[in-house]
């Protein structure tokens, strides 16, 4: 019998000052419902620095509003998200332009 690997963690840290705990319980929503056969958990990190808005898989950033200037367009942090956990995996939707 072989055993599982753990499936990844996703977390999403957010900034409480800046009143971002909507945002980041909509992406972690949107990340459990299109990965949800592929990851292990999904936590939402309270921040009280200013500004911190970013996605982490397994420890390692996959986005980072401060690095960016923005917010991630949901298809686009969906498809960071896919090729780091499940490269192969077709997003649909949110593949196409």
């Amino acid at each position: 019998m072989t055993e599982a690997l753990p499936k990844p963690h996703i977390s999403i840290a957010y900034c409480q000052l800046c009143g971002w705990l909507l945002r980041a319980s909509w992406t972690a929503q949107e990340l459990l419902t299109s990965f949800s056969d592929e990851i292990g958990a999904v936590s939402l990190v309270p921040d009280r620095t200013g500004g911190v808005f970013t996605v982490h898989v397994d420890g390692q950033l996959v986005y980072s509003r401060s690095d960016e200037g923005r917010f991630p367009e949901m298809k686009e942090l969906k498809q960071l998200v896919r090729d780091r956990i499940a490269p192969e995996r077709d997003l649909g939707h949110s593949d196409r332009r």
